[in-house]
């Protein structure tokens, strides 16, 4: 939400401005999900699932955590919201997260189980993350350390490069849709407007989609995307990560993406003086206004951040084959563990034995 006061925007958790400290005002909460809800719920999805409560909304969707009846394990329901699911054109878009996600076979890309329609009822089967979103660590704790930030972004790059090399170019990547397991891995979700080769006909109306602080500036114009508009929103992300809030900022939507097309953003260590030039230089690679400037693949800026990473000592130089064009390594986070111990030697043998 946007500061009565400064008029700076602020995630929708936080109490308090992030520039002025000025109280937010209090957004009403949906109440509980009554049971009749949740019956129609189990009946849509053929008794196949316990739904266990609403843990979350979205822009188009309703989640809900439930359990698989016959393997006992917790799953995410997605259930468009029921205004959208009326729209042919939302629904076909909340279909295509689930394609798209589907053809999408990667470890950090969050790929869903099962797709249905019943009625006006639109849902979505994902796999439950139990580590929370990046947004809600970013409400806690406003910034993260620098390291924790280049393994998240290298993460969510090297997910990027695989989507960006089967033709689907996400179009929304913010710490909404950057989600953890139980051991910090970093997941990439949330495809619903995505675009992709095989969906060219939902991509020619030209309008500018996706959330404004972290749209590229040729996608706030409303042009014709590629993959480094996803690298532009991952730099923004990077940059929102370590100074607090995003490089743009204004009192609307319409002024942010003037300020996406027209301004430079100032340098991430000039607001930050801890963060490292180094690293710093990455975050602005991102946020160059000309695609050409920027990094050109996911597999690119994940290697400059994992090296970056290694010459801090962050990180053992752990690389994994992922069948990149190039035949070359795509870092991704690996936990190595540390070397056994040599045995300890036996005694010496008795005189005269061999």
């Amino acid at each position: 939400m946007f500061c009565p006061e400064c008029g700076t925007w602020n995630r929708g958790a936080g109490t308090t401005c992030v520039r002025c400290a000025a109280a937010l005002p209090d957004v009403p909460t949906r109440p509980d999900v009554p049971d009749a809800l949740i019956t129609a719920l189990r009946q849509a999805t053929g008794n196949r699932y316990r739904v266990l409560r609403r843990i979350g909304s979205g822009g188009m969707a309703d989640v809900y955590l439930v359990e698989q009846e016959t393997l006992g394990r917790p799953l995410v329901l997605k259930v468009m919201h029921a205004h959208l699911a009326r729209d042919e054109e939302m629904r076909e878009r909340f279909r295509r997260e689930a394609e798209s996600a589907a053809r999408l076979v990667h470890p950090l890309i969050c790929v869903p189980f099962d797709y249905g329609e019943v009625g006006e009822m639109v849902y979505l089967i994902m796999p439950f993350l139990g580590g929370g979103g990046l947004a809600d660590l970013l409400a806690r704790q406003r910034t993260l350390l620098p390291v924790r930030v280049a393994e998240v972004a290298a993460q969510v790059a090297t997910a990027l490069d695989h989507a960006h090399r089967h033709g689907v170019v996400h179009r929304d990547v913010k710490p909404d849709n950057v989600l953890f397991d139980d051991d910090g891995n970093a997941y990439l979700t949330d495809f619903g407007i995505a675009t992709a080769q095989f969906h060219a006909r939902l991509t020619a109306s030209g309008r500018a989609m996706g959330t404004p602080h972290y749209m590229a500036p040729e996608q706030a114009m409303g042009r014709t995307l590629d993959g480094r508009a996803d690298l532009y929103a991952v730099g923004v992300m990077m940059y929102e990560c370590l100074v607090g809030f995003p490089p743009f900022d204004a009192a609307d939507a319409f002024a942010v993406g003037y300020k996406q097309v027209h301004e430079a953003p100032v340098p991430v260590d000039e607001v930050n003086s801890e963060v490292p030039s180094a690293l710093a230089g990455i975050v602005m690679r991102c946020l160059e206004k000309m695609p050409e400037a920027r990094w050109q693949r996911g597999a690119d800026l994940a290697g400059a951040l994992e090296k970056w990473l290694y010459e801090v000592g962050a990180r053992r130089d752990a690389r994994v084959h992922t069948g990149t064009p190039s035949g070359s390594a795509v870092p991704v986070q690996l936990t190595v563990p540390p070397p056994m111990p040599s045995p300890a030697p036996g005694p010496p043998p008795a005189p005269g034995r061999t």
